[in-house]
């Protein structure tokens, strides 16, 4: 062949690679994928002003970034794949609104399951797990990605709808649960650089924790001393006036100290205290946190074995106050009669003391002030108790017990919940509303107390069960096995009551004594205590386990579901390791 013929087919070579890659180049920009308007009214719009779109760095992803493979191979077959939109785009098959948004979970499950089988390659173009440190992630991100390194998660299990509207909740729950499963062939040594990362940020956020909580007690006690100081001259000037009018009278009429009846025996300076976060949780049921449409964290925590605490434990604050101003959830609002001026968390204190024979608690936080309730007559939904304090401890085979702690009590049927029957819906079911003994309120039950309760919701069915009961033979099995909650109350009078969850709140004759002081500072102590043993609906305590505990404040007047609540926490006598201590005296 002659020379001038192979130098020009070489040319020609170069010429047509040159062409074919500019070309298909070209295709990758912004501007041609959303040169139709099916791209550019519908997923452009949504895609505009996120975190892709524009962030700190400067540095935005297009569309090719996401949805384009970048090496050769890959890239061919996706622009192969790619030429049946062509196809759509002539036949009009998404052209409108309603046709886009008709198809639109077809088009999210299509990407959702391509980035899984390349292990979201185009994700980790620009986010790698090894360049994540911990020190400049949320404490939650924190934990998930390192989850997702040891199991085998990849970036599209978590991360849907970030640029685009979430489709996440129309799937169906068993096909989330498969396509977001761990797999194997993805699990990532956690790389030595991310867990020193790891380690300085714990030390620093531990150190920050510490100073908070010394500046706290340091505000705390200079408050007292001003209290004690006001009280100790109000003495001295009733004293004063009774020696000065000769009454023989003595200095009984100044401030007499309370609070002292319950755990008179503990010497309360010497018991450590666990520093409480008590967030409100609006209508976040346990059927909400076990469905993967509402909860992001629902498979971790139905499949994984995670805690409630292993996601949230840093973060209360922000979901408290997120929750309380009428925020929260993904699908609908976990709050939809938001209370204005209802503070989001209470910080509160907890000493944990024990002689051997009786278990004693004192719970201590500042009082707030009326922040009146707008859908009930005079602002105060329980008018006769300004605070209510309960504490639950899990008994033995109850569902998830040990992860969600008194979160399994909480139904999507509960009163003021999501699907509260009401009065109506209650009297239709006069069978169960006569073994209840309820007429317009349905309170707080466990699941196993139920032949059924629905927690996924589908097809437009009411979540909850509070109408399936076993047979009483039955329930009364669950309570001799011990698989109930243990619960104690007390109210702002100093009463009392101990009882327990399991069709149903009951209160027995269980021993147990509390009281309730509110003290001139604006402090609430809260002591009460109960055999270590216990009785029928009791958790017996002992040496050697951990239990799982939950404790709820009522404040401001408040009933139901508008409480504050904890997270699970564990609770051991004579642990330094649990979250609470009970100390020996």
């Amino acid at each position: 062949m002659p020379l001038a013929g192979i130098l020009g087919v070489f040319v020609a070579g170069i010429i047509f690679w040159g062409g074919f890659n500019t070309a298909m180049e070209a295709t990758n920009s912004k501007e041609f994928c959303v040169s139709c308007h099916e791209m550019n009214d519908f997923v452009y719009q949504e895609y505009q002003g996120t975190i892709h779109d524009v962030n700190r760095s400067g540095v935005g992803a297009v569309c090719s970034d996401c949805h384009v493979p970048k090496d050769w191979t890959h890239k061919i077959i996706r622009k192969i794949k790619a030429s049946r939109e062509v196809w759509g785009k002539i036949t009009g098959t998404i052209n409108t609104r309603e046709k886009f948004e008709a198809k639109r979970l077809h088009l999210a499950m299509n990407e959702w399951e391509r980035m899984k089988k390349t292990d979201s390659i185009e994700c980790r173009n620009c986010h790698d797990f090894e360049s994540m440190m911990p020190e400049f992630q949320k404490p939650r991100a924190r934990a998930q990605h390192l989850n997702a390194m040891k199991t085998g998660q990849t970036c599209i299990d978590c991360h849907k709808g970030i640029a685009h509207s979430d489709a996440r909740d129309r799937a169906d729950e068993e096909y989330l649960e498969v396509l977001e499963s761990p797999n194997p062939e993805f699990i990532r040594e956690v790389p030595a650089a991310y867990m020193e990362s790891l380690a300085r940020v714990e030390a620093k956020e531990a150190e920050e924790e510490a100073a908070k909580k010394a500046e706290t007690a340091a505000a705390k006690e200079k408050l007292k001393s001003a209290v004690a100081a006001a009280r100790a001259d109000e003495r001295a000037k009733v004293e004063a006036e009774l020696a000065a009018a000769n009454t023989g009278g003595d200095a009984a009429a100044a401030p007499a100290a309370s609070g002292d009846t319950v755990g008179a025996n503990v010497n309360w300076d010497g018991v450590d205290s666990a520093d409480l976060t008590l967030f409100y949780p609006g209508q976040a049921s346990f059927e909400w946190v076990q469905n993967g449409s509402t909860h992001g964290g629902a498979r971790p925590l139905t499949k994984g074995g995670d805690q409630c605490t292993t996601c949230h434990a840093k973060e209360l604050e922000t979901i408290g106050n997120k929750i309380v101003a009428g925020g929260g959830g993904k699908k609908d609002e976990l709050e939809p009669t938001p209370i204005p001026g209802k503070r989001g968390t209470i910080p509160a204190t907890l000493q944990a003391a024990h002689d051997g024979e009786n278990v004693y608690f004192r719970l201590q936080w500042e009082e707030a002030g009326h922040n009146p309730v707008p859908f009930v007559d005079g602002g105060k939904m329980d008018p006769d108790n300004q605070i209510k304090v309960g504490m639950m401890i899990t008994g033995t085979g109850i569902e998830l017990g040990e992860q969600v702690g008194c979160w399994a009590t909480c139904h999507a049927d509960n009163t003021y919940m999501p699907f509260d029957p009401g009065a109506e819906g209650i009297a239709a079911n006069a069978d169960a509303a006569g073994r209840l003994n309820v007429s317009d309120s349905i309170t707080k039950y466990l699941t196993e107390s139920r032949t059924k309760v629905e927690v996924k919701g589908r097809r437009g069915k009411a979540q909850g069960g509070w109408a399936n009961l076993k047979e009483q033979g039955e329930v009364d099995q669950l309570l001799a096995d011990g698989t109930f909650m243990d619960l104690m109350r007390v109210y702002a009078d100093g009463t009392s009551e101990n009882g327990y969850l399991l069709e149903s709140r009951t209160v027995n004759k269980g021993e147990m004594a509390g009281e309730a002081n509110l003290s001139a500072d604006g402090t609430w102590t809260v002591t009460f205590s109960r055999p270590l043993a216990g009785g029928e609906g009791d958790v017996a305590l002992e040496a050697g386990k951990t239990y799982t505990v939950g404790f709820a404040i009522h404040d401001d007047f408040s009933d139901a579901r508008f409480h504050h609540v904890t997270l699970n926490l564990g609770l051991a006598l004579d642990s330094a390791d649990a979250d609470i201590n009970v100390v020996g005296q």
